[in-house]
């Protein structure tokens, strides 16, 4: 399958409605198809969004955030943290992949390796979205 979006640059996303929900299998195939520069999310109803990457100073306050929350999960010890990379299969079958997660130890430990190497099939325990300024440029 190729996907072409012209013009994805200028846009906050994009939305692919869908008639059959992708399995989470086929989610996984179709994200990891995407070019390294977007990310693909999914709604709870199986329709697929497409985001271009962040602008500088968005991925530079993210990268503030990751780094504080990762120190304190090193110091705390009780949980891992995750990135703007990760996708989490929450309840309701959407995909979400927030700025910064966090997870404790203890339900980490209920998936097997092969669920840790893909997205994750849980909802995190603590998570930062940010509001990000306009980063894109009008055309």
């Amino acid at each position: 399958m190729e996907l072409v979006l012209p013009g994805i640059e200028s846009l906050a996303s994009a939305r692919i409605e869908t008639e059959t929900p992708m399995t989470d299998e086929e989610f996984w195939c179709f994200c990891s198809s995407l070019p390294d520069n977007l990310r693909g999310e999914r709604d709870p109803n199986g329709d697929i969004i497409i985001m271009p990457p962040a602008g500088g100073e968005s991925s530079n306050r993210n990268l503030h955030i990751i780094i504080e929350l990762g120190l304190w999960a090193r110091r705390d010890g009780r949980g891992r943290g995750f990135d703007s990379n990760t996708n989490f299969i929450l309840p309701n079958g959407a995909a979400r992949s927030p700025d910064v997660g966090w997870i404790l130890n203890s339900r980490l430990a209920t998936l097997t390796a092969q669920q840790k190497r893909r997205f994750l099939p849980l909802c995190p325990d603590f998570v930062v979205e940010l509001k990000s300024p306009s980063d894109r440029l009008p055309s």
